[in-house]
């Protein structure tokens, strides 16, 4: 009877932690953009698949809190997942910040290039490893645009502006001193007061963010910094993804990568629709010529090799994503 009542009793917990319900809250600073769209798709194939066993509950336009608050409860564990731009990564993983070195990608369909690249998936995957986090997913977010009081239509138009930039590392700030800006850091919820009363003169981020929080009300001139792309990553939290166990682990990761097809086809004509928009209501979209457009990224640019010097592993991604954007560039 003994035995009988022992399997009995094991039984009972293994068909508990079979029925166990697990809940992935996902949080990101924006809104009705292609994050939210990546975010509805995991959720849908998610718990299609693990039959109710995880609630995935979307928390987008920093519903949880700025950037910085985010990023540490993931590595706490009390945020299982968020959406920022790597360069908001970099104080907790600091190889994040690779991927906001000027010129590295032509477009945005070539960035998903480099990113589907074996070689470069392996090595972002090892991203955050110390710190108990990994890049469950890394997408181009658009373009990087900036929206300025005084528009920029030279490189000239940079110098003595104060702009927030998408980081607060070296490598986000030396760029723009190089132009001879004011570049400052603040999470994207605080950025919209900052422009009104122009304690900033601009800031730099995704195109449709602009659209999204109709910065069209608040400065019209927004300008299109050549080579330069908003990547952001889906950041989970390691001891979460290895608690669901293997089948359900499975099953997040391959929503995951199925739920990238968002990004090549809804997030790319989303920016287009974002340039008419930002039109219709009165907003300029502007390119930099092509001499001020080489210049931008000549000055930029000229600033990588002593960052990079400093630290070596940074400098070891960043040959390897320009090794892997030379393979996939057509």
């Amino acid at each position: 009877m003994k035995t009988i009542w022992i399997a009995g009793a094991l039984f009972a917990v293994a068909l508990s932690a079979s029925a166990q319900q697990f809940t992935m809250k996902l949080s990101s600073p924006t809104i009705n953009d292609v994050s939210q769209e990546w975010m509805k798709a995991f959720k849908s194939g998610v718990e299609s698949r693990s039959g109710g066993k995880i609630k995935v509950e979307l928390y987008p336009a920093s519903q949880l809190g700025p950037i910085p608050r985010t990023v540490e409860g993931v590595a706490l564990g009390t945020i299982e997942m968020t959406l920022p731009a790597t360069g908001f990564l970099a104080t907790l993983e600091p190889r994040f910040v690779v991927f906001d070195a000027p010129g590295l990608f032509d477009s945005m369909q070539h960035a998903e290039r480099v990113f589907a690249d074996p070689e470069v998936a392996r090595r972002i995957a090892t991203f955050g490893a110390t710190k108990g986090v990994e890049p469950l997913i890394t997408f181009v977010h658009g373009p990087l645009v900036l929206l300025a009081h005084r528009p920029i239509r030279a490189v000239a138009d940079f110098k003595g502006q104060k702009i927030r930039v998408p980081g607060g590392a070296p490598l986000h700030f030396e760029p723009f001193r190089k132009l001879g800006a004011s570049p400052v850091s603040i999470p994207l919820g605080e950025v919209m007061p900052a422009m009104q009363n122009r304690t900033i003169d601009g800031f730099i981020g995704g195109l449709t963010v602009f659209t999204s929080f109709k910065y069209y009300d608040v400065a019209k001139g927004l300008t299109r910094l050549p080579g330069s792309h908003l990547i952001a990553a889906g950041l989970v939290n390691r001891n979460f993804m290895k608690s669901l166990g293997p089948d359900l682990e499975a099953i997040v990761r391959e929503e995951a990568r199925k739920a990238e097809t968002i990004f090549s086809t809804w997030g790319v004509e989303d920016v287009e629709r974002g340039r008419k928009i930002w039109a219709q209501n009165g907003g300029e979209n502007i390119e930099l010529p092509a001499a001020e457009a080489k210049r931008y990224l000549d000055e930029t640019t000229s600033v990588l090799p002593g960052l990079l010097a400093a630290n070596p592993q940074l400098k070891e991604d960043y040959e390897a994503l320009v090794a892997a954007a030379k393979r996939v560039r057509q």
